[in-house]
């Protein structure tokens, strides 16, 4: 049976440091938990963490047994955002983040599908937050995005650049959530060398439409 890695065959998956690139993202659908808080220190964040592995990996191996199709979980993800967007670049105040913590599931599951997982999570292990985690679409559309190596308090700069200098000097606006694609372990990898996608979802300047 091949297995199917959803990172290395979507191209919305490939970033290229230090260059900022305007590309179009699919919709795809996502196992989501919501949040607010200080990632580092919130127990509501480890606790997404908690709940969204298990449904993820009930789902890859559900999808093997009954569908005949394998595949790699794909990443962890994360949308941001903050009533004043300089939370995230030049405060860093991340007590006023807010944010939501997703893994892409195949778009051959549905709710079915989900629902079954969920129950057996339940039956094994009742994480605290399982009834929190929801299967949502999510679609971005037209986006810019870069990676980022290095710490994560090292994003600060390069999102700064894109808020600041590339989105506005290519006639761009931000709209929709930032978005972030976690490459690497964090439990596993050395800080100088995270590998993170950042994405920002953007409009045309004269676009009608809510604006972050």
């Amino acid at each position: 049976m091949d297995k199917i890695d959803l990172k290395k065959e979507l191209p919305a998956f490939r970033a290229t440091r230090g260059r900022f690139d305007v590309v179009d993202v699919p919709e795809a659908q996502y196992l989501m938990v919501d949040g607010h808080g200080d990632p580092n220190t919130s127990p509501d964040f480890a606790a997404a963490v908690g709940a969204l592995y298990p449904v993820a990996y009930t789902l890859k191996f559900a999808s093997r047994r009954d569908l005949g199709r394998d595949y790699v979980v794909p990443p962890m993800e994360g949308l941001w955002w903050a009533q004043d967007m300089d939370a995230f670049t030049s405060a860093r105040d991340k007590s006023r983040w807010d944010w939501t913590l997703m893994i892409m599931a195949p778009d051959w599951l549905d709710r079915g599908a989900f629902a079954a997982a969920t129950e057996a999570v339940r039956a094994k292990s009742g994480p605290a937050r399982l009834d929190e985690v929801r299967l949502e679409s999510l679609r971005e559309g037209r986006c810019v995005q870069t990676l980022h190596v290095g710490s994560f308090d090292g994003e600060a700069e390069v999102l700064a650049r894109l808020h600041h200098e590339f989105v506005p000097a290519n006639g761009l606006r931000m709209t929709g959530t930032h978005h972030e694609i976690y490459l690497s372990d964090p439990r596993r990898t050395a800080p100088e060398r995270l590998r993170t996608i950042l994405r920002q979802p953007v409009r045309p300047a004269g676009d009608p439409g809510d604006a972050v």
